[in-house]
């Protein structure tokens, strides 16, 4: 049952125009949906939100209560997270087990009334943890309320304009899968505000990545990264380019936090698990991830880091360099302000600064 509730939330993140860290807290609010509803059954488990408020009594504690109550809960958390596959997906679902996705009960008496009641005290939690999800802090839902500018003016690729600060994150203007030319901001400038679940706040580990940082213009360190990744490019082979392309979770994706739900699954299957493994499962995989982003984007905020697509033209430009080429083309010899990184022309790069990794993250 929870399989079947993570594979509408994967659809609805892959017909969604979320980033990573929005996703990450999709995942988080609908497994932590389902857990607090599955805590209800449970003789220890204590809900996010409610504690042991809603406790049944252990003649209740079955399957098909389980299976109602999280059903409930995940139905109510997708359609409000990701609306926009609420006829198409959800509600079919409901229907296809059996229940009435009409039936806004909350009547904790029933598995019905205990998946509602869970998901609303954790969805009026969520409407308040600095995410933007409804835009009542900006414009927009996700919008950046924090009033973030970027150091450098925006470039079209492939012409490029020189960064005014090669140690900050410049924004792309390029054409997209829809052939509509956009200028991508800071996905998630705002993420470093956002309630976490587990840490007090996140900055809680940016004395860790204080202990790195990233490489500053005009560093030794900032001009072998370069050199490397040039190098890179320039022996790509086709397991490199494959394993590339599987984790660039461009749009029409789950991204990589939902590569975690998805790898979750295996695991559930690998292991032979019950209902209440895999809430329990997803529920702690979720929220870590989910946490990870928020320091990670944290880090990105603080450092405003350039991306190698502003870097390596800039460090190259005028030189003869060896590097991919483009689609079909292989290595090629090129002048280094035309360097683009192994990725389709119609998402050159993700939308935010570079240090921490996002992949890295998750």
């Amino acid at each position: 049952m929870v399989i079947k509730w993570n594979n509408a939330a994967l659809k609805g993140i892959r017909d969604s125009k979320l980033g990573a860290p929005m996703i990450s807290r999709v995942l988080a609010i609908v497994h932590t949906c389902m857990y607090d509803a599955w805590a209800a059954y449970d003789d220890r488990a204590l809900g996010t939100q409610l504690q042991g408020a809603l406790r049944r009594p252990a003649s209740e504690r079955t399957l098909a209560n389980k299976q109602e109550a999280i059903s409930y809960a995940a139905y109510r958390a997708l359609a409000d997270v990701l609306p926009v596959n609420t006829k198409s997906v959800y509600q079919p679902l409901m229907q296809q087990l059996g229940y009435d996705p009409d039936d806004m009960s909350t009547d904790i008496d029933t598995p019905v009334g205990i998946g509602n009641v869970a998901c609303a005290a954790v969805l009026e939690f969520r409407h308040h943890d600095k995410s933007n999800q409804l835009g009542d802090l900006a414009q927009g839902p996700y919008a950046d309320w924090t009033g973030y500018a970027p150091v450098n003016k925006p470039t079209s690729v492939p012409a490029r304009m020189p960064a005014s600060d090669p140690n900050h994150w410049q924004p792309l203007t390029y054409v997209d899968s829809t052939g509509s030319l956009v200028t991508r901001r800071f996905v998630g400038a705002q993420w470093r505000d956002v309630t976490p679940f587990t840490m007090p706040r996140g900055d809680e580990y940016r004395w860790l990545v204080r202990l790195f940082g990233p490489a500053t213009y005009g560093s030794a360190e900032y001009q072998q990264q370069a050199e490397e990744l040039v190098e890179i490019s320039a022996g790509l082979t086709d397991r490199q380019k494959m394993i590339s392309e599987y984790w660039s979770d461009g749009p029409n994706s789950e991204q990589a936090p939902g590569h975690w739900a998805l790898f979750a699954q295996l695991v559930s299957a690998r292991d032979h698990h019950s209902l209440d493994d895999d809430v329990k499962m997803f529920f702690a995989l979720t929220n870590a991830i989910f946490d990870a982003g928020i320091s990670a984007w944290g880090a990105k905020r603080a450092y405003d880091s350039v991306r190698p697509v502003t870097a390596i033209p800039l460090l190259f430009k005028g030189r003869k360099i060896r590097a991919w080429g483009g689609p079909g083309k292989g290595t090629v010899e090129m002048d280094g302000s035309q360097w683009m990184p192994y990725q389709l022309a119609s998402f050159p790069t993700p939308p935010f600064p570079d240090y921490v990794s996002g992949h890295s993250t998750y």
